[in-house]
């Protein structure tokens, strides 16, 4: 089978929005420049669309114009490594889902363990919170959950008292094990994340997890996060002005 009539074959069994680049076809053809080649024809007659230099996806077509690939497709490379997980999606299109905010936003926010500066691609700003915790597969929802709480002013299209409200509602459906988890790697976290994970789960009456935090944190410190007085009477416990 020639290298055109391969790459074309594999690209058809692909799913719509698959983000891929040459080096998945040249272990199969060993032909680099050939693949390169042959992808290039393919953008220019519309087959497959170009994501990045050395980025190319299987677009949707709508009636509204091609979709972009999802998000986790575009930084795919950025959150995985031969297997290995390196980093997870953080930000707006995670507060979204969770049901914090209705906004979407084109910048795409990256929990890593080591972190680099923002770039473009495409039409998204790609940006990197630093993560002390070991990254796992297990752990990573609870990780988004503590991003949203350390970052819960930036939700701007929501008051804050909402967000806490939303807040209480996700943790009181995590079981023990999950909220046990939650503090431990939230002790990870700066202080005024602390601080306001103690206030969600005292609002719970989940005080057996809550020691851990209160010893962590400063007892003469105060948080600036205003509102969280409003939703929670353990607000002043924990130093939350």
């Amino acid at each position: 089978m020639k290298t055109s009539d391969y790459i074309a074959f594999t690209i058809d069994r692909l799913p719509k929005g698959y983000v891929f680049t040459y080096a998945d076809f040249t272990t199969e053809v060993n032909k680099e420049e050939a693949v390169i080649k042959a992808l290039n024809r393919m953008t220019e007659s519309g087959k497959i669309a170009k994501l990045a230099k050395g980025k190319y996806y299987k677009p949707e077509n709508t009636p509204f114009g091609k979709l972009q690939p999802n998000q986790a497709q575009v930084v795919k490379d950025l959150l995985e490594d031969n297997g290995k997980i390196i980093g997870y999606l953080t930000g707006y299109s995670i507060y979204n889902q969770l049901g914090l905010t209705t906004q979407l936003s084109n910048t795409i926010q990256i929990g890593k363990n080591e972190i680099r500066p923002s770039f473009k691609r495409e039409r998204y700003t790609i940006s990197f919170i630093k993560q002390k915790n070991t990254i796992t597969k297990e752990n990573i929802p609870l990780l988004q959950l503590l991003d949203a709480i350390r970052y819960i002013k930036r939700i701007t299209d929501r008051k804050i008292e909402f967000s806490c409200k939303r807040l209480l509602i996700i943790i009181q459906n995590l079981t023990n094990k999950d909220k046990s988890t939650l503090v431990r790697l939230g002790l990870k976290y700066p202080p005024a994340t602390k601080a306001l994970l103690g206030a969600l789960l005292d609002e719970l009456k989940e005080n057996l997890f809550t020691e851990p935090l209160q010893k962590s944190l400063n007892p003469i410190t105060k948080y600036k996060l205003a509102g969280v007085n409003k939703v929670f009477a353990s607000a002043g416990k924990w130093n939350i002005i």
